[in-house]
């Protein structure tokens, strides 16, 4: 039984009724319903601590969506699913492929520079300062990406770069 089926409070419950009217209404092709589905479904999943069946879910709509925009946000989903579970190359790899199907999204962005600022700190205990650096300033880019997309957001990323002079603001 589809996990839309079996959603038990009220406030899932009435989403899958919209969703269900809405996947009725609009104009799509047979396969772009079974992939939104199949993301809300995910997406579920996901929500409960079920990532092993979110990613089937979302591998599944992947293989379903023919749009770009949509794509990107199920790919950045499994990046997210990935990065919960330490797997940063495979949530980069999700990351970067959601990226090149919609370069606006901040939160992309944001999680790319959250992994190499980690990547950078563990660098640093590790006691190798110039990977460190590397990691810090990829971590940087990525910042300022998410910062010129969605300005007056990740003021703590703003800092940190004011603070390591990695960004110069106005």
């Amino acid at each position: 039984m589809p996990r839309s089926r079996i959603n038990g409070n009220f406030i899932d419950k009435t989403s899958s009724i919209v969703a269900n009217i809405l996947l009725r209404i609009i104009p799509t092709t047979s396969g772009e319903k079974r992939a939104f589905t199949y993301y809300r479904d995910g997406m579920s999943a996901q929500s409960e601590g079920n990532y092993a069946e979110a990613l089937q879910n979302y591998y599944e709509a992947t293989r379903l969506e023919i749009d770009p925009y949509d794509r990107s946000y199920i790919l950045y989903n499994i990046g997210l699913i990935h990065t919960s579970n330490g797997e940063h190359t495979k949530a980069l790899e999700y990351y970067f492929r959601a990226l090149e199907r919609n370069p606006f999204l901040p939160q992309a962005f944001n999680n790319m520079a959250v992994i190499c600022h980690y990547r950078g700190e563990q660098a640093i205990l590790q006691g190798d300062s110039e990977i460190a650096e590397a990691w810090s300033d990829q971590a940087a880019e990525y910042w300022k990406q998410a910062i010129a997309l969605t300005p007056g957001n990740y003021i703590e990323a703003h800092n940190w770069l004011k603070i390591t002079r990695r960004f110069e603001f106005e």
